[in-house]
């Protein structure tokens, strides 16, 4: 089924995103972005102070007002969070209507055509992370000032007028041509339903789907055990009580990093719930013990100074071939969570193992629970 240009603008929004989570650069990229912002509201400044000659008595309020803009768009970006889909589109907007008042005031349109560059990186950013339809407006946008440039410019200097222009509109195309194909490389339009915005980390039916087709594809003369576990965050309904749902949304964000950070290459991680994270690896024994502990360990020494209750269930590959994944997906997790569940009630920050155990494909009569791992 074709997705409509709205969803695919939201799937491209949180699917750059959520890389940008996976990879832990949020934070840099925020930065960055506030950085350049915050120097166009310097430069609108400068141009106050210098001697250029602006055109009407109100010009110097509209360049305080464009500087002003620029400065609350930059406290914004230094957040604690990424903007939602909705306020990056309203910050692109706002730069929309910023860059052509800066652009136009100045008397000697050759300021105005330098300062019209700044609109590749409006275009870039709304190419990147933003559908057609907002990047077409910012383009007309563009365009619209630099027709009006090109005209006051092209009575006192023509060539240098079109020379100008045309070099305007390849800075413009390159970074729209540019960030549009690494959306397209990518697959951003159409891979944000397989990832939780907030860490990054596959869904539940992400999950679901590279675990069976992990299932299909492994050796298994060479990887013959299946290892499910579900991890939940200890006691993060308090935890969101006392610091907020920012604190909770940092404690998220940690505990997807130790995942990522401690699991194998080759392991599927998801983030299927407030506070639950689902790990499948496959492995030559049924001993996940040294996986699970380092990941019990990385979470209770995040910044975020949490815990976790793990359950986890190994059982043997080969058994598994000839039936439908996610049926056996759906009883596997069920045991896992049991096994969490039963961490839990005994004080948190353990695991609880379930080995070889008796699923419904089976014929296994073994009851699958080992004595617990602590």
């Amino acid at each position: 089924m074709r997705l409509s240009l709205s969803t695919r603008s939201a799937n491209q929004y949180y699917s750059l995103t959520a890389v940008l989570a996976a990879r832990g650069a949020q934070t840099y990229t925020s930065r960055v972005i506030a950085g350049s912002v915050f120097t166009l509201g310097l430069i609108t400044l400068s141009t106050i102070g210098s001697g250029a000659t602006l055109q009407w008595p109100i010009s110097r309020p509209l360049l305080i007002g464009v500087s002003v803009l620029c400065f609350a768009s930059t406290f914004i970006w230094l957040r604690h969070r990424w903007p939602t889909r909705n306020e990056s589109a309203l910050l692109v907007a706002i730069a929309a209507v910023a860059i052509p008042v800066g652009t136009i005031v100045p008397v000697e349109p050759l300021y105005g055509l330098l300062g019209a560059s700044s609109f590749a990186l409006v275009i870039g950013y709304a190419a990147l992370f933003h559908g057609p339809r907002l990047l077409a407006m910012i383009l007309a946008i563009a365009v619209a000032t630099l027709i009006y440039l090109a005209v006051r410019m092209a009575s006192v200097d023509l060539p240098l007028a079109l020379a100008g222009v045309a070099l305007m509109l390849l800075l413009y195309v390159f970074a729209a041509f540019s960030c549009r194909l690494v959306v397209w490389l990518t697959g951003a339009e159409d891979g944000a339903d397989a990832v939780e915005p907030l860490t990054g980390l596959l869904n539940r039916d992400a999950f679901y789907l590279q675990t069976a087709t992990l299932l299909a594809s492994r050796n298994r003369d060479d990887d013959r055990y299946l290892v499910i576990a579900v991890v939940n965050i200890d006691s993060f309904a308090a935890m969101v009580a006392v610091a907020g749902n920012r604190g909770g949304n940092r404690a998220r964000v940690a505990a997807g990093q130790a995942l990522r950070e401690t699991v194998r290459r080759d392991a599927i991680l998801g983030h299927v719930s407030e506070a639950e994270f689902f790990v499948a690896d496959c492995f030559t024994t049924p001993d996940s013990s040294p996986l699970i502990e380092r990941i019990r360990g990385a979470i209770a020494s995040s910044p975020a100074g949490m815990t976790a209750s793990i359950g986890v269930v190994s059982t043997p590959l080969q058994p598994l071939v000839e039936h439908p994944p996610s049926e056996i997906l759906d009883e596997i997790v069920a045991l896992a969570t049991t096994a969490m569940y039963e961490a839990r009630r005994a004080g948190g920050n353990q695991a609880r193992y379930v080995v070889r155990p008796s699923l419904s494909i089976s014929d296994d009569e073994n009851d699958g629970y080992d004595t617990p791992l602590l």
